[in-house]
């Protein structure tokens, strides 16, 4: 759990980090000397983290929504279909490249003017990519997108711990990080209906448009929080050197990486199964499961962590041994449907808790490489998936799921002491 104590007497900072003049002078316009409110201690912020989890909820159907309407898009451009989908993966690169230098930048700002911020800059790009004819233009837009998405991504974690008393902090990720799986389980399905109904670029509309309602509810519900302290700021690489930290992305990359590659070619594998039942079957199924993983996990998570997210990926792990021994089941494969999305639904929230909890007062640097990780997995995610389907088929994708989960499991159990200890 972050060490640094939440209280309502006034934040000195002390010298503002050497960022840059430019960056200087915005961080002198977002002072950390200000008084804040008292964070309840009986109480959690609730309205503050449900908008949290309203932005990243934006964040994952922005995301993955170009990959469900690629032939709209490369129609609607004139160009292939395998250029519209490199919309998906300029935003992962623009996550990926700047991520870090924007919340190396930012971290010692206060925090609500900065999330204001990442929200602002996140609808331009959306509107930008909705609006434009040229696909050099919307690929910009996507990779600063993916910046903007980063930023947010990688301070949100740390902001809804700070609004929060200590004792609710793994609950408020838990609430926080609920954008996630409905995300993935409605955001992006819906996003593929209407460009399919409509437009592709009526998505897009649709997106800002909440993105605005979010940042309105932002500047009224949202309280501040203090940035991080100037002389407890450590360099990156310290950070990813801090015992437990780069244990915690090795577990994250192999999860993600797994997870990422079975959901992204859920067709394939369900090809190979011959059963009646739909890709859009399939992740309601699991989009339904993943809300039952995120509640379990907002239940559990600060009793009892260690169990929990072994817990979580032992049932990941079993569900790749059923989708891979059930393969001819209805049934089989609907249970592993479910336990895949109970064991994923709370992983956002866990993975957060505990890299925070391993990086103490630099954990807005720590989820910044957690947000890395799971872009990097997710990029590389496509390719693994490319090259093992077409050298075989989708079957062999819950083989890769197995794998990676048992070395994922067995790392956590080793790494006992720093990464996911049994008490914070």
């Amino acid at each position: 759990m972050t060490k640094e104590p939440i209280s309502s007497r006034a934040e000195s900072d002390g010298a503002t980090p050497r960022i840059g003049a430019g960056a200087t002078k915005l961080a002198e316009a977002l002072p950390s000397t200000t008084v804040f409110p008292p964070v309840p201690e009986d109480r959690l912020p609730v309205p503050a983290l449900l908008v949290m989890a309203l932005m990243g909820f934006i964040l994952i159907a922005t995301e993955t929504m170009p990959a469900g309407l690629l032939p709209q898009i490369a129609s609607g451009l004139g160009i292939a279909e395998a250029t519209a989908g490199q919309m998906v993966s300029a935003y992962a690169l623009g996550t990926v490249v700047l991520t870090i230098p924007a919340i190396a930048l930012t971290r010692g700002m206060r925090r609500k003017p900065v999330f204001l911020v990442a929200i602002a800059g996140f609808l331009v790009t959306n509107i930008v990519a909705a609006a434009s004819a040229d696909i050099a233009l919307s690929l910009s837009a996507r990779f600063a997108a993916g910046a903007f998405s980063g930023l947010a991504w990688g301070m949100m974690a740390g902001y809804a711990r700070r609004i929060s008393a200590p004792k609710f902090a793994g609950r408020a990720l838990a609430i926080a990080s609920i954008g996630t799986p409905l995300g993935l389980a409605v955001g992006t399905p819906l996003g593929s209906w209407l460009g399919t109904t409509f437009d592709w670029r009526f998505s897009f509309w649709a997106l800002s448009v909440l993105t605005v309602l979010t940042g309105l509810l932002a500047l009224a519900i949202v309280p501040d929080a203090p940035g991080q302290r100037a002389e407890s700021q450590t360099p990156m690489v310290r950070v990813f050197a801090i015992p437990g930290v780069s244990v915690i992305l090795v577990v994250i990359f192999a999860w993600m990486l797994a997870h990422n590659t079975l959901y992204t070619y859920i067709a394939a594998y369900l090809r190979t199964t011959n059963l009646a039942i739909t890709v859009d079957v399939a992740l309601v199924v699991f989009g339904v499961s993943a809300l039952m993983g995120i509640w379990i996990t907002g239940a559990l998570i600060d009793r009892a962590p260690r169990p929990l997210i072994l817990a979580s990926l032992s049932l990941f792990l079993v569900a790749g041994l059923i989708f891979i021994a059930g393969s001819q089941s209805l049934v089989a494969v609907l249970v592993a449907l479910a336990l895949w999305g109970i064991a994923f639904g709370g992983a956002a929230p866990q993975l957060q808790s505990a890299i925070s909890a391993a990086s103490g007062e630099n954990a807005d640097i720590a989820n910044s490489l957690l947000g890395v990780a799971f872009n990097v997995a997710i990029f590389c995610a496509g390719i693994v998936g490319a090259v093992l389907i077409s050298a075989a088929d989708g079957a062999i994708l819950p083989v890769l799921m197995v794998t990676l989960a048992a070395a994922a499991l067995t790392i956590a159990l080793m790494a006992r002491r720093y990464a996911f200890p049994s008490a914070r």
